[in-house]
């Protein structure tokens, strides 16, 4: 550990595999689709459209056109970040004392790059300002799903139903739902004509991780930013790609002011150092109609 002061520092190789698992825990996205890895100059993932049937010919007989379209989706990550200022006794302590350090620091860290994933991905804001990011763009679900079911016309599951015909209207799969925690309260309520809850494993804010065999997750990024989605559905184990470059950079920053805080002042001149935490986040959503999003009623 006595190169951890060393500035661009990697995570310890220890402390790698405790990151992943944490973001998969906070973040939806990651929770109902898979990781892959991301080389840092991203990469193309091509969607192939067959547009007619397959043939069967005779023999000797004739061959017809078939045609496919290509549709390539680019995945090139987007850098997170996160730091704060601590104590410089952390240059001083022990190797146990520093990983302990660095332990807190990286599951806080998951914790707010997971978030900062789904937030960016499912609505295109740069999660600290909460305002749309130039980075992000249009590689988002609110921006690439059009596919769009209104609260009000239904009871919810009837809601779900309706954007499951829409998806498979477009012969896509359905894996998993990513809802919003208002939009699980309301499936909990719902019950059968003996007033028994249809859905009593949603009981006391519960996150069962699957209703009736679908993959589901509650997380309050679906809805947040008074976003009007409520849910959103899909094929995200095929359609949705995302990935972190493994190489996770840490960087112990001793002197200046490196958050451009000037109420905080230098940090040598307080007996500080930074921490500052970098990750390379990359996400693709394949087919917009493979997707589709359940919003609230306009007030």
């Amino acid at each position: 550990m006595a190169d951890v002061l060393n500035k661009g520092t990697l995570f310890p190789e220890e402390l790698f595999p405790t990151l992943l698992n944490k973001v998969k825990g906070k973040s939806s996205l990651a929770a109902l689709s898979n990781q892959e890895p991301i080389p840092f100059n991203g990469y193309k993932e091509f969607t192939f459209t067959f547009d007619k049937e397959v043939d069967i010919v005779a023999e000797s007989g004739a061959k017809t056109k078939g045609g496919v379209t290509v549709e390539p989706v680019t995945v090139i990550p987007v850098k997170f970040e996160y730091g704060a200022r601590i104590s410089d006794e952390f240059k001083y302590a022990s190797e146990e004392v520093k990983l302990d350090y660095l332990t807190a620091f990286a599951e806080g860290f998951a914790k707010k790059l997971a978030r900062g994933i789904d937030l960016a991905a499912m609505h295109g804001v740069n999660p600290r300002t909460g305002s749309a990011s130039n980075v992000v763009g249009t590689n988002h679900f609110d921006s690439k799903v059009t596919n769009k079911v209104t609260m009000g016309t239904g009871t919810v599951d009837e809601n779900v139903e309706a954007a499951i015909d829409m998806i498979a209207g477009f012969e896509n799969d359905v894996t998993g739902m990513a809802m919003a925690p208002a939009f699980k309260s309301e499936l909990a309520k719902l019950k059968n004509t003996n007033g028994e809850k249809l859905y009593p494993e949603l009981a006391w804010g519960s996150n069962p991780g699957t209703i009736n065999g679908l993959r589901v997750d509650s997380n309050s990024t679906v809805s947040a930013n008074s976003n009007k989605d409520r849910a959103i559905i899909g094929d995200f184990e095929n359609m949705f790609k995302w990935g972190i470059a493994k190489e996770i950079p840490i960087e112990i920053i001793e002197y200046g002011n490196p958050d451009n805080d000037e109420t905080l002042g230098d940090l040598k001149g307080h007996n500080q150092i930074y921490l500052r935490a970098e990750a390379y986040v990359g996400w693709g959503i394949l087919d917009g109609n493979a997707f589709a999003r359940i919003e609230a009623a306009e007030e």
